[in-house]
């Protein structure tokens, strides 16, 4: 009876124990002639709309659902990748609202671009160092002085410079180009008479920690780096924004895999740095940089290294949040670098 009622066609009526001979059911008078017609010729065929969808078209309607989600995670890359950079020429501060006094400076790349950047002397004495600081992905040096005019007065001339398309700087920013950019502050740094290459350091902080993981680690005249809320990978992060926004982990590393290079990459990088001091620091809170890429970052890294994850801050918030275990771990860290010492810094 099961096999019967599946092939009963839409709306004809049950047969009857009496009537399971179809010749008793087709004589006239006791069934409709629909009905009748049926039974001696066999059920009809299921219209369009209740004929069962070919092996093609769920094909066809799958495709289109892979496209659509395809085409939104190009859309949300190339956001993504948008935030890698924001430059801006807008004025946020200058030395001065910080009683500091600064040089403006301007070098070329080993391609000809021209960069800009302020030269920020030390305060009060000989200098005890020299730090090149690497920027964040927005604005330029007038948004990002807020974070280092602290070190002038700690006894470090500073030297920030703005990558290529920011600020004042000249051409259009790519990946390639800040490490070009990254090499050339450093040449500068060197070239001149007020700094002592034996205490040369740098300091990176977002996608500038980033960039100077490569550069440093091409460069041993640096003793030793900071890096605050880096990321371990372009691809890496990108899929991690794209997993924040419920894509499954497969396909999310495997849009950024695919619309992403992987060129310049810190985590390829970083062991190289060694055995030159080496400090991650990550915000407990950042939704940026997760601190799990900086994580990711401070374990391919070699020693000496230290890692250190600070509680409730935000992204580059930690200068607001733990003003006083910010600097000393980072003056420790350039201390080491200074004297050669292979020793873990003490947390």
């Amino acid at each position: 009876m099961a096999r019967e009622a599946s092939e009963r066609r839409p709306g004809a009526p049950r047969s009857t124990p009496a009537g399971d001979s179809p010749h008793a059911c087709a004589q006239p008078g006791l069934v409709p002639q629909e009905a009748a017609a049926e039974l001696t010729t066999g059920p009809r065929p299921p219209s369009k709309s209740t004929r069962p969808q070919s092996a093609a078209w769920r094909t066809i309607k799958w495709s289109v659902r892979a496209a659509t989600l395809i085409l939104i995670g190009v859309i949300l890359l190339v956001k993504c990748d948008g935030m890698f950079y924001y430059p801006s020429d807008r004025v946020w501060s200058r030395p001065a609202d910080f009683n500091l006094s600064h040089e403006d400076v301007w070098f070329e790349t080993s391609d000809g671009v021209r960069l800009h950047g302020w030269w920020l002397p030390a305060a009060g004495g000989a200098p005890r160092g020299t730090v090149v600081h690497f920027h964040g992905n927005a604005e330029n040096v007038t948004g990002h002085l807020v974070l280092v005019e602290w070190l002038p007065r700690a006894g470090y001339n500073v030297l920030m410079f703005d990558y290529r398309g920011y600020g004042r700087s000249q051409g259009r920013v790519t990946r390639a180009g800040t490490i070009r950019d990254g090499h050339a502050a450093l040449d500068y740094a060197l070239s001149r008479p007020d700094v002592d290459p034996g205490r040369l350091f740098a300091y990176g902080q977002s996608l500038g920690g980033a960039v100077a993981v490569v550069v440093v680690a091409e460069r041993p005249e640096i003793r030793a780096l900071v890096a605050e809320a880096a990321f371990s990978g372009y691809r890496r992060i990108a899929a991690r924004k794209l997993r924040s926004m419920l894509w499954p982990g497969w396909l999310a590393s495997g849009t950024a895999a695919a619309l992403l290079s992987d060129g310049h990459d810190p985590i390829d990088y970083v062991h190289r740095i060694a055995p030159r001091p080496l400090l991650v620091i990550a915000g407990e809170r950042d939704a940026t940089c997760e601190p799990e890429l900086a994580h990711e970052l401070y374990a391919a890294a070699s020693e000496p290294k230290q890692y250190w994850l600070a509680p409730g801050a935000a992204h580059l918030e930690i200068l607001e949040v733990h003003p006083e275990a910010l600097r000393e771990r980072i003056l420790r860290c350039f201390e080491l670098g200074a004297s050669g010492g292979v020793e873990q810094p003490r947390p």
